[in-house]
């Protein structure tokens, strides 16, 4: 049955660009195979986070997440269209085929500058699951092929010292990468190639990196970190009961 269903996370900053607090929550309207979409009860101001419709168990709560990889690092101002260019957009990530195509073009606008390949010519996939950036990343004109085709090269986090709203709002409605945010400059402190490892917990986010031995905090996710673990809005809100699953 066709969803007559909507949608969208609300972001808005409360202060100044840099390492913005930001308000979060859902606007959801609409059915879903014909039944009504439950409300949210909480919004919040979560610094980098969105108000949930249901809390997690203390289990969950407890878990860790991790990512360990190597790392790409980029510096500031990468846009949209160096994440995924626009004569690529008529690809569409809801088909297997088209998903991996898209994958395969991430960041392939990056300048000559870079001179080692986020994907190597012919290979569908990146070696490098975990992006480190500077200020101001996924800037540039609004497109949800950004987040999907850095999570479909196989990066799993992005991680960088501030975002463009547009790219953090996309990267929750899809689930395809963790948008996180580090306090120290790591685009300067780490090199593409070297080993990390990103740990999320309740009370503690930090990037690990091997090769030279340091650790560096990173900012909470707040309750972004279930939708983008669900796979995004639409299943966070399968997942939580904001709307029904389809009829076995």
């Amino acid at each position: 049955m066709a969803a007559a269903f909507s949608a969208s996370v609300v972001l808005k900053p409360s202060s100044v660009h840099r390492n913005p607090r930001l308000t979060a929550f859902f606007k959801l309207s609409g059915s879903y195979a014909g039944r009504s979409v439950k409300p949210l009860k909480t919004v919040g101001d979560f610094g980098f986070g969105i108000a949930c419709a249901a809390s997690n168990s203390a289990a969950e709560s407890a878990a860790v997440t991790a990512f360990h990889g190597d790392c790409y690092v980029v510096g500031d101002n990468i846009d949209t269209d160096q994440i995924i260019p626009a004569e690529y957009l008529t690809l569409v990530p809801s088909k297997p085929d088209e998903y991996e195509k898209l994958g395969s073009y991430a960041l392939i606008g990056l300048p000559s500058s870079y001179r080692t390949r986020f994907i190597e010519p012919g290979a569908a996939k990146t070696k490098y699951s975990i992006v480190i950036a500077g200020d101001n990343f996924g800037c540039g004109s609004s497109r949800e092929h950004a987040p999907v085709a850095l999570g479909a090269s196989g990066v799993a986090a992005v991680v960088a010292e501030s975002y463009a709203r547009i790219f953090f709002r996309n990267s929750v409605a899809t689930g395809e990468v963790y948008p996180l945010e580090s306090e120290a400059r790591l685009c300067e402190e780490c090199r593409t190639g070297d080993v990390v490892t990103v740990e999320l917990s309740e009370n503690d986010n930090k990037l690990i990196n091997h090769t030279t031995g340091k650790e560096y905090k990173l900012k909470p996710i707040g309750d972004a970190g279930p939708v983008i673990e669900a796979g995004g809005i639409f299943a966070y809100a399968r997942k939580t009961g904001m709307i029904s699953s389809r009829d076995a």
